[in-house]
């Protein structure tokens, strides 16, 4: 992985970190006003916690490399969280689905360049 696919990677997850990081704050500290948004949106509010915890743990699974099955799970929990949020969204017109959008394009260019990284270590490993 050259230098600026490095760049990329570190930007975009960190951005796409920050913002997971500032949903399950507000999930965890603000849960009456997210209970009433979910419930806008016609998800059981029971969610909120657990998927704040699923988060947490994806994101860690993401920047720790440590297991290439549950980096991939990861990904696609997010992916799945963004498709039903931005659905979810459109359905009630209350303009949430770009934030979901937006998500999901850091989500693809992090997997993307994510991929790239780790296959450029598999290959530095095979060489040794």
């Amino acid at each position: 992985m050259n230098k600026r696919d490095r760049i990329i990677f570190t930007v975009v997850t960190a951005l796409f970190s920050a913002h997971m990081l500032f949903t399950v704050v507000a999930y965890i500290f603000m849960h009456d006003m997210v209970s009433e948004m979910f419930v806008s949106l016609g998800v059981s509010p029971s969610i909120i916690y657990p998927l704040a915890i699923a988060k947490v743990l994806g994101l860690i699974a993401i920047w720790t490399n440590k297991s290439r099955i549950l980096k991939e799970l990861a990904y696609l929990g997010f992916a799945t969280d963004f498709v039903l949020a931005i659905a979810f969204h459109l359905k009630v017109a209350d303009g949430g689905a770009v934030a979901a959008m937006v998500a999901l394009v850091m989500l693809i260019v992090s997997y993307i360049f994510g991929r790239k990284r780790s296959q450029n270590a598999n290959v530095s490993t095979a060489v040794e």
